[in-house]
């Protein structure tokens, strides 16, 4: 998606050798006008899968997801990474390791909002070791539901994310495709 390339490069910034920062746009502040045209792309690249909802992890999956949600008009579930009081007991649950902050989490669904024989498709922000749609997948996988495919924003192509979910037949669309930081600018597929 060349509008997404463009931001990238005009406000993305590199971090280390494998680190992208995209706070500017993408997961600290949003901007709509962006979001509303990756749902766009993400709803004309799925539009044949008759999805039922969309999954994401909180919290950078989620202005990507509702905005793919809003165009394919389906609901957005969240997976929440800290219990809270409100949330049941009654959930699907899974381990992600989170490598830009070294952390593991469990997230969690609340069973009422994935059914057994629902059509999901995942979206997340970033693509690297596939931690995050690999732990999306095991709880799509509790819930007997069936995962479309992932919706990707930004996939870094030089880590293993994509291979993980390939070796397990899950269709990756990925908005910007990222092969290699070169003197400090990104180089696109």
């Amino acid at each position: 998606m060349k509008l997404l390339e463009e931001r990238i490069q005009q406000d993305g910034r590199i971090l280390g050798d494998e680190i992208l920062k995209v706070d500017a746009f993408l997961n600290h502040q949003i901007d709509p006008e962006l979001m509303a045209a990756m749902g766009e792309e993400f709803s004309r690249l799925f539009a044949n899968d008759k999805i039922d909802k969309i999954l994401t992890v909180e919290s950078s999956g989620i202005a990507p997801a509702v905005f793919a949600g809003l165009s394919l008009h389906v609901p957005v579930v969240f997976a929440r990474k800290n219990k809270s009081l409100t949330l049941p007991t009654t959930v699907w649950a899974a381990d992600v390791y989170s490598f830009t902050k070294q952390t593991t989490n469990q997230i969690m669904i609340d069973q009422q909002f994935l059914k057994s024989g629902e059509k999901v498709l995942i979206i997340d922000d970033f693509l690297a070791n596939g931690q995050a749609v690999n732990g999306l997948l095991k709880i799509a996988s509790q819930a007997d539901a069936h995962v479309v495919g992932a919706g990707i924003v930004i996939e870094k192509t030089f880590q293993k994310g994509r291979q993980i979910l390939d070796e397990q037949g899950i269709r990756v669309e990925s908005l910007a495709r990222v092969k290699a930081f070169v003197d400090g600018q990104v180089a696109f597929l």
